[in-house]
């Protein structure tokens, strides 16, 4: 059993988006948050695992291993999580503070699963 404890480094939407953009980001942004929140609306360079799915393996998935990850959800809860649970399996990662709601509300971009302009569910 997982257990929640708050102690994961937390970044702005901000230094997220700078950390995970670019030519060669310095880290890989992942959003944890379930399929049909990420059809709506996701940053664009996102790569998707569903805290579910991290929950189930127990550490990060092969598309992150051996990166730094920013990870991000709705509002920022079920990115600590998931932080915390890939710092507890080796990995380096750091959750958004305000999470996807926080990124719309600073002007980043969000498609949906089309590529078109997407929303925040």
């Amino acid at each position: 059993m997982f257990h929640f404890r708050r102690n994961t480094s937390r970044i702005t939407v901000d230094q997220a988006r700078s950390r995970t953009n670019g030519e060669e980001p310095a880290a890989v942004l992942m959003d944890v948050r379930e399929q049909a929140e990420w059809n709506a609306g996701h940053a664009p360079e996102a790569v998707h695992v569903p805290l579910t799915r991290l929950l189930a393996r127990g550490g990060p998935p092969p598309e992150a291993e051996g990166k730094a990850l920013v990870v991000i959800c709705r509002s920022g809860h079920r990115s600590q999580q998931a932080a915390q649970l890939l710092n507890e399996h080796g990995a380096h990662a750091v959750d958004v503070e305000g999470g996807m709601n926080a990124w719309a509300d600073a002007g980043h971009p969000v498609v949906d699963a089309r590529g078109n302009s997407g929303r925040i569910a």
